[in-house]
């Protein structure tokens, strides 16, 4: 074998090992695409570019399978309730808000700390492959934002501070729940 032959074979050998790590479905850099329009078209009210954006926040969903993308988003929404309680925390030290939405605020607050415990018991059975269970949970803990809002909707004239974090918890934890039907029928 010549040197230039050698070097040849130095080269191509470590190219030809690499090149199936270009065709594993879960390192398709197109992974969230796919995965969000699979999502987005079974779900009229869940918004593709909103799943896009909220899955490729997380570094880790560009070379995640199916089931990690799932299990990325039920992260993705827990943290977002944490920060949303954050959030409510600061709004209720705000002077602007009377005693009936600091009261409406201290519900919503509640409401997100019970979700966020749901979220992560519903994570657990999602990783178990419980869906039906996470399903369950994804559920109830997508009520948070709906039961938040009619607070403030109680008083004729109240506005909800928090209607665009609540729609935004909304999507995230249908989201969650279209992972979790997808897989279960899997």
């Amino acid at each position: 074998m010549t040197k230039k032959m050698i070097y040849r074979n130095l080269f191509i050998y470590p190219c030809l090992c690499l090149l199936p790590l270009f065709f594993h479905p879960s390192l398709s850099c197109d992974s969230v695409h796919q995965a969000c329009r699979k999502l987005a078209d079974r779900d009229p009210d869940l918004k593709y570019h909103f799943c896009v954006a909220s899955l490729e926040s997380d570094p880790r969903s560009r070379t995640a399978t199916l089931e990690e993308l799932g299990a990325i988003s039920v992260m993705v929404t827990i943290s977002n309730a944490t920060n949303l309680k954050s959030y409510i925390f600061e709004l209720l030290e705000d002077k602007r808000f009377d005693p009936y939405s600091k009261g409406c605020l201290r519900d919503c607050l509640e409401l997100y700390s019970d979700a966020i415990d749901t979220l992560r018991n519903a994570l657990d059975d999602f990783k178990n492959k419980h869906y039906i269970d996470a399903k369950q949970g994804f559920t109830s803990a997508m009520d948070a934002s709906g039961t938040c809002e009619e607070g403030f909707m109680e008083k004729e004239g109240e506005a909800s501070p928090l209607t665009k974090e609540d729609e935004r918890f909304f999507q995230l934890c249908a989201m969650d729940l279209a992972f979790a039907t997808i897989l279960d029928k899997k």
